[in-house]
């Protein structure tokens, strides 16, 4: 069977918006073994996070939303897996 792709308009709120950009553009880094994906590559989030500019603390805070949306994909992914034919 094949997989039916469908767009899904989400909301952003403004102040989750650079979260959500850098999730995103980090869409390629998945460590991806024989089970799926099992976690973003944390030596290409680090140099992304440095290059946005941000306080020791604005980092920690964008580090922790980061890993909240890795943790919901994850999740999302086994998911799917357990729902695949």
């Amino acid at each position: 069977m094949a997989a039916i792709s469908q767009e899904v308009e989400i909301e952003v709120w403004p102040e989750n918006w650079p979260a959500f950009d850098l999730f995103q553009r980090l869409r390629t880094q998945w460590f991806v073994g024989f089970g799926g994906p099992t976690g973003l590559r944390y030596e290409a989030v680090y140099p992304s996070l440095d290059r946005m500019g941000l306080s020791t603390t604005e980092w920690g805070l964008m580090f922790a939303d980061l890993q909240v949306m890795e943790a919901a994909a994850l999740e999302q992914f086994s998911e799917n897996r357990s729902t695949d034919p």
